[in-house]
C-alpha cells in the first residue's frame, strides 16, 4: 500500500468515526471495523464490533465482524507467543498459547502444541491437563468413544505427574460419573480436599454419592454411550440443580412461540435424554426427534474430522420439508417446517433458545 492509498484510508477512517458518533448504525460500525482491518488494526476492529453490538445486539453483520477481528487478534497473539517460545521456551508461555488456542477452538493446533510442550517439559502436568480438557469437550459434543478414551489417558497422565492436581481429578471424576462409573468417580473425589469446595464441586460430590454404578470398565461405558447416543447421567453443575422451573418455563414459552411461526410443523428442545416438544409430535419415538439427534451427532463428528471447530447449526431439505437445527454439546433445538418457511428467522430463534438455556444453566459459549 503506497502513501497516497494510506492517506485515503486514514481520511475515510476519520469520516467513519464521525459518522459512528453522529449517525450510529450497524453498517457504519461494520464499515469502520473494515477500515481498521485494512490497516491491520485488529484490536481496534474488535473494539468497533463490540461497541456496535452494545447498540445493535442482534446485528449479524457486527457479529461476523467481531468473529473476524477476534481471529485476527488471536492470530497476532499466537504468532507473538510462538516467536517468544522459539527464543526462550517456558511453561508459562506454552500455557498462554494453549489457552488462546482453546478459546479459538483450534483443536488441531492445541493438540500439536501440547505434544511439543510435553516433549520440552516432560515432567509438567500442564499439557496433559489441557489435552484432556480438549478431548473432553470433543467427547461431550460428539460422544465419540475415542475422544473419551484419549481424555481419560491424558487426565490420568496429568494426575500421575502431579498427584495433587485437583482440576484433573474433578474433570476425570465428572466424566466417570457421566458414563456411569460412579465408584471410580467416588475414589477420585475422596482424594480431593473438601476445604473450600465451590458449589459445583459440592453438587458433583452429592450426585456421585447418590448415583447408581453401571460398572467400572470405562472404555466399555464410553462405547455404550456412543452407541446409544446419550450419557446416563446429566451434567452435575450447581446451576442446573438450582435453576428451578423458571428456566424450563422460559424455554417452553420460547418453543411455543417458534411453533406458531409460519410454516413450522414440529419444534423440540432436547437436552440429554429429556425433550420439550411442540407441534405434531405423538411421543418420544417420533422420527423427527430421532433424526435431529442423529444429524446433530453426525455434524459434530464431521466438524471434528475436518478440524473446523464445532457444529452449531444447519439446514437440511428433503421430501419431508426442511429441518433447522441449532446445538451446543448435548443441548439441541430443532424445527421441522415447510420449504417456504422463514428459515433464517427460525434459525435465529432456535439459536436464542439454546443460548438462553445455556445461560440459565451457567454455561457460556
Amino acid at each position: 500500500m503506497n502513501l497516497i492509498q494510506r492517506l485515503k484510508i486514514w481520511k475515510e477512517l476519520r469520516r467513519l468515526e464521525a459518522r459512528v458518533r453522529e449517525e450510529p448504525s450497524p453498517s457504519t460500525f461494520v464499515d469502520l471495523g473494515q477500515v481498521f482491518l485494512n490497516l491491520d488494526m485488529q484490536e481496534r476492529a474488535l473494539q468497533a464490533a463490540e461497541d456496535g453490538l452494545l447498540l445493535f445486539p442482534d446485528s449479524a453483520e457486527l457479529k461476523k465482524l467481531r468473529t473476524v477481528a477476534r481471529r485476527g487478534v488471536d492470530r497476532a497473539r499466537t504468532d507473538e507467543l510462538r516467536a517468544r517460545i522459539e527464543k526462550n521456551p517456558s511453561n508459562r508461555l506454552y500455557g498462554e498459547l494453549v489457552a488462546i488456542l482453546a478459546e479459538s477452538g483450534d483443536a488441531g493446533s492445541l493438540h500439536a502444541t501440547c505434544e511439543e510442550w510435553s516433549v520440552r517439559f516432560p515432567h509438567d502436568a500442564g499439557p496433559f491437563l489441557w489435552l484432556g480438557q480438549s478431548c473432553l469437550q470433543s467427547f461431550y459434543r460428539s460422544l465419540a468413544s475415542r475422544d473419551g478414551i484419549e481424555a481419560v489417558a491424558a487426565l490420568e497422565r496429568a494426575i500421575g505427574l502431579e498427584p495433587k492436581q485437583v482440576r484433573a481429578r474433578v474433570l476425570l471424576a465428572e466424566l466417570f460419573y457421566r458414563v456411569g462409573a460412579t465408584q471410580r468417580a467416588r475414589t477420585l473425589l475422596d482424594a480431593v480436599p473438601s476445604e473450600g469446595d465451590d458449589s459445583e464441586l459440592q453438587n458433583l460430590r452429592r450426585q456421585v454419592a447418590a448415583a447408581r454404578s453401571l460398572g467400572s470398565d470405562v472404555e466399555e461405558l464410553l462405547r455404550s454411550a456412543e452407541e446409544n447416543g446419550l450419557l446416563p447421567n446429566a451434567p452435575p453443575t450447581a446451576a442446573v440443580a438450582s435453576r428451578g422451573d423458571d428456566g424450563i418455563a422460559a424455554i417452553r414459552d420460547s418453543l411455543a412461540a417458534i411453533a406458531e411461526m409460519e410454516g413450522v410443523e414440529k419444534a423440540a428442545y432436547i437436552r440429554g435424554t429429556r425433550a420439550l416438544v411442540k407441534g405434531d409430535i405423538k411421543d418420544g419415538k417420533d422420527p423427527f426427534l430421532r433424526t435431529v439427534r442423529v444429524v446433530a451427532k453426525a455434524g459434530h463428528r464431521y466438524s471434528r474430522r475436518l478440524d473446523v471447530g464445532s457444529f452449531k447449526r444447519g439446514v437440511i431439505q428433503g421430501p419431508f420439508g426442511v429441518l433447522c437445527i441449532c446445538c451446543y454439546g448435548e443441548v439441541l433445538a430443532a424445527v421441522q417446517c415447510t420449504t417456504d418457511a422463514p428459515t433464517d428467522r427460525i434459525l435465529a430463534e432456535l439459536q436464542e433458545v439454546v443460548a438462553s438455556s445455556l445461560y440459565a444453566m451457567g454455561v457460556s459459549q
